[in-house]
């Protein structure tokens, strides 16, 4: 893909999450906004699972359930518009422990750390501190999201809307990117002498796997 694309893709992609962050943070905050709050947080779901459906042998089957799904949520809409910080709430703390949960089964006896996967689809066979490496990372991004989940439920229950709707919003993404450059950091003090790539060569390299 020719560079300008690339770079001009990446800026549509970050201008888009700011703005869907300032506009999340706005309908949970300002009163009144119960229903644009709604159609904000159930536009992400259901832009997933229409993908995830369009990418599954059984498209239709599982197009026509959204559809039902969608029908049942018209229905309930004004239950739900009153109970829509709890859908940004699930979202938000629900993903990070699905996060959470990839990093730390991948763990277990017999099986290959995620980052390890990772770093063998890029690099081919690694050395043994390279592994060892790999694994510590697994379950230091296993610890980070179960963290952060966590901190989303506390702060969901325990504070204003308006203070987890900010940590949600702007500090979520920040402290994600903030990990990855202290991995990157750590990593080229330790490896001095590994060939490191970006982040997003291991997103492509995972991405060519999985379609």
């Amino acid at each position: 893909m020719d560079d300008t694309l690339r770079y001009g893709r990446w800026i549509v992609i970050i201008a888009l999450s700011i703005g869907y962050a300032g506009l999340a943070h706005y309908a949970n905050v300002v009163p009144g906004n119960e229903r644009l709050a709604t159609i904000v947080a159930v536009t992400p779901i259901l832009l997933a699972c229409v993908l995830t459906a369009w990418k599954s042998k059984h498209r239709t089957a599982m197009l026509l359930t959204i559809v039902v799904a969608l029908g049942v949520l018209l229905i309930l809409r004004h239950s739900v518009e009153l109970h829509s910080n709890w859908i940004f709430w699930i979202e938000h703390a629900g993903t990070l422990l699905i996060v959470c949960s990839l990093f730390a089964r991948s763990l277990a006896p017999g099986r290959e750390p995620l980052c390890t996967f990772i770093a063998r689809l890029i690099h081919g066979s690694l050395a043994p501190e390279i592994q060892r490496y790999t694994r510590q990372i697994t379950l230091a991004w296993a610890i980070f999201a179960g963290l952060m989940s966590a901190t989303s439920t506390v702060l969901f229950f325990a504070t204003p809307l308006a203070t987890w709707s900010a940590f949600a919003n702007f500090f979520t993404g920040p402290l994600i990117i903030l990990m990855f450059v202290v991995e990157y950091g750590v990593r080229r003090v330790l490896f001095p002498d590994f060939q490191h790539v970006s982040i997003l060569v291991a997103v492509r390299a995972v991405r060519n796997i999985y379609g």
